[in-house]
């Protein structure tokens, strides 16, 4: 059992007390690869004190030589993450891998799945802020193979994620250079690292025009907030005259709202978004957002996790992909695409 619990240890469990990684705890216990005769002790120790059984599910892996990589997901609602899972499962299927899994929205004890998650895979890929600093560097200080995506950099974990500030700041200048002066940041900045570095971007165009730095409207990143959002606007005795919006879904259930309420957009109020889903082409006015390039986002992440496990790359790094502003007829600064590069 593990120290001071009743539960049955984990794989994780025995590479936290031999201070080792789980890729080389796995080939320890299944006698699948070659490892110094120092680490084998040290496994085998820590297994005996805390009692540790392997599970069927990881034991068959192991057998079968799959190398198994845990994703760890806050939400599957959205697009955003189903055009991520994609790129992933189709880097993972090309080259062998097995994919586990796990959503923390409204999971009762995710310390616990995390756990089980981490005794059946050889790494794991965090996304945002479906786990906080402190489990991830637990991860991390038991040797775990960590990639985070959409998250700030993390010593000793390789992270990959989109430029946010410059393109939000690159946005938000041309709506003022086209003479919108009363702009509103829609989305909560506290909500993700992305949505942070967005409303920096938008503060940094504000104060470039010597404009106020406004608060933003905190709402969550969901089609119902933006309609909500959309109505109290019709309502409102005075409004913005452009919502810079933290998603495509807010800023498509808004533009709607406000649309079918009477408002002219672009005419009366300017509406952006961020991500640049299907539907934003095909509304009308078709939506003005930032396109970020989200099945790369997995299909790199994979690798990356393939790379530290198989241990062809010991050293972390920090990829960060290209954004681009894609400009229609929402903002009414003209159609077109202006590529942002970082």
């Amino acid at each position: 059992m593990a120290s001071g619990t009743s539960r049955p240890a984990t794989i994780y469990d025995v590479a936290a007390l031999a201070k080792l990684s789980i890729a080389t705890v796995s080939r320890v216990l299944q006698g699948t690869g070659p490892v110094s005769a120092k680490a084998k002790a040290r496994v085998d120790q820590a297994a005996r004190e805390l009692n540790y059984v392997p599970l069927r599910a990881a034991r068959s892996l192991a057998v079968q030589r799959h190398e198994a990589h845990g994703l760890v997901l806050p939400d599957l609602a959205g697009p955003f993450y189903g055009d991520l899972l994609m790129g992933y499962e189709r880097w993972a299927g090309e080259h062998g891998q097995s994919v586990i899994l796990t959503v923390t929205h409204g999971n009762a004890d995710p310390q616990r799945s995390l756990r089980d998650l981490a005794g059946r895979v050889d790494g794991i890929v965090v996304h945002g802020n479906a786990l906080d600093l402190p489990a991830v560097q637990e991860l991390r200080r038991a040797g775990v193979p960590i990639v985070l995506v959409a998250h700030p950099p993390v010593t000793g974990c390789d992270s990959v994620r989109s430029e946010s500030a410059s393109s939000a700041e690159q946005l938000t200048s041309r709506l003022l250079d086209h003479g919108r002066r009363n702009l509103l940041f829609v989305g909560d900045p506290a909500s993700s690292y992305d949505v942070s570095e967005r409303y920096a971007g938008y503060s940094a165009a504000l104060r470039a025009h010597n404009l106020p730095v406004n608060e933003p409207a905190r709402v969550p990143l969901t089609e119902e907030a933006g309609t909500t959002f959309g109505e109290k606007l019709l309502t409102a005795t005075t409004r913005p005259d452009g919502l810079v919006c933290a998603n495509d879904e807010l800023a498509l259930a808004a533009l709607k709202t406000l649309r079918a309420g009477g408002v002219g957009v672009p005419e009366e109020i300017v509406v952006t978004g961020w991500d640049d889903v299907m539907a934003a082409r095909y509304v009308s006015p078709g939506l003005t957002t930032v396109r970020q390039p989200m099945a790369e986002l997995g299909r790199l992440a994979a690798q990356r996790l393939h790379e530290r496990i198989t241990g062809e790359r010991s050293r972390a790094r920090n990829d960060v992909l290209a954004t681009e502003l894609v400009l229609r007829d929402s903002c009414s600064t003209g159609p077109g695409v202006a590529s942002e590069k970082q």
